[in-house]
């Protein structure tokens, strides 16, 4: 049987059998991505470019959006370039670097996801000490321990698991590589070493997932004590999505990496890696940010300004008369700029 040393390329999972089939799955893959970069880049974008966003929430909004740019980048083009192409190979280090970014992503956002929740605790439950606790030294910082734990938990994967020797050919059943997957092809025996850092991390995340389910039950105690009804509406249309998506997000990948080796549903585990792997990079943008009044504001003002910046249009704000919309138009370009 074939190890480790003499394996040189994997094979990952088709979408499909037929030609057409293959074809339509690279549109809407390609429809997927070209969603996820364009939400994620006007986030970006706005809060890059826009002073009034500046904010500790707006700084953790902006990381986000940078790390499922970062997710939804690792899998999808190989996925749609071999949908297109037609093939399914990918180099053995081809693979070790796509299971080693998407996993340093993936913690990272989960990371980020918990002081998320944290800012959020903060915010409602402790405003008078806001910008003590969240000041812009405070909010690098943790920043920055997300990203590094998103490099020091994928680098911990990507060794254990390149490491194990394979003993059951190179066919991976997923459409990227995937720890689970790639751990059915080692042998047995020392694939337990994965498996300990697996549950290892694992429950770390569940002790993560503790601390923003804590931080929730203390943040709606605060909401319904709130006297406006304003106020509590706008602190739960803001809440309740994140714990949506980290509910979603933390359930597909436990249930991704700790169900039993026995359960084997080729279906099943790509529905799960789609939910974990391309809905929230796609999603969060909406949910995040797109239902915000500040982030729409600002996207208005970015496009706009934009616009009378390209070549032949420099003159035609001065060009606007000062009536209706126009008027508007020209007013918040020159608060812009």
């Amino acid at each position: 049987m074939p190890n480790s040393s003499s394996i040189s390329e994997f094979l990952l999972l088709p979408l499909a059998d037929t030609r057409q089939l293959q074809l339509l799955h690279f549109w809407l893959l390609l429809g997927i991505y070209l969603a996820a970069l364009l939400g994620n880049g006007l986030i970006s974008t706005a809060v890059a470019c826009d002073q009034r966003l500046h904010t500790p929430m707006y700084f953790f909004l902006l990381n986000l959006a940078l790390l499922d740019l970062g997710c939804i980048s690792t899998t999808l083009p190989k996925a749609m370039a071999n949908a297109l192409w037609d093939t399914r190979a990918i180099s053995y280090a081809g693979c070790a670097a796509q299971l080693f970014f998407f996993y340093f992503f993936l913690s990272a956002e989960f990371s980020l996801l918990t002081i998320m929740s944290y800012d959020r605790y903060v915010a409602i439950c402790k405003p008078l000490h806001y910008g003590t606790l969240m000041d812009s030294r405070a909010c690098a910082t943790m920043a920055a321990a997300a990203w590094g734990a998103g490099v020091l938990n994928s680098l911990l994967h990507t060794a254990s698991t390149f490491s194990l020797p394979l003993c059951h050919g190179n066919v991976v059943n997923q459409f990227f590589c995937e720890v689970p997957q790639i751990l059915r092809l080692s042998c047995s025996a020392s694939s337990l070493r994965e498996v300990v850092l697996i549950i290892f991390v694992a429950s770390l995340v569940f002790g993560c997932f503790v601390f923003i389910v804590v931080s929730y039950v203390q943040i709606f105690l605060a909401i319904l004590r709130m006297p406006s009804e304003q106020g509590r509406h706008k602190a739960f249309s803001t809440c309740l999505p994140h714990l949506a998506v980290v509910s979603l997000f933390l359930s597909t990948v436990l249930y991704a990496h700790l169900k039993p080796p026995y359960i084997f549903s080729p279906s099943m585990d790509l529905m799960v890696a789609v939910l974990y792997s391309l809905v929230p990079p796609t999603l969060n943008p909406i949910i995040y940010s797109m239902r915000n009044r500040e982030i729409k504001h600002s996207l208005r003002k970015v496009l706009l300004y934009a616009l009378f910046q390209l070549p032949g249009n420099a003159h035609l704000p001065h060009m606007i008369p000062c009536d209706g919309s126009l008027c508007f138009i020209r007013v918040c370009i020159f608060d812009f700029v």
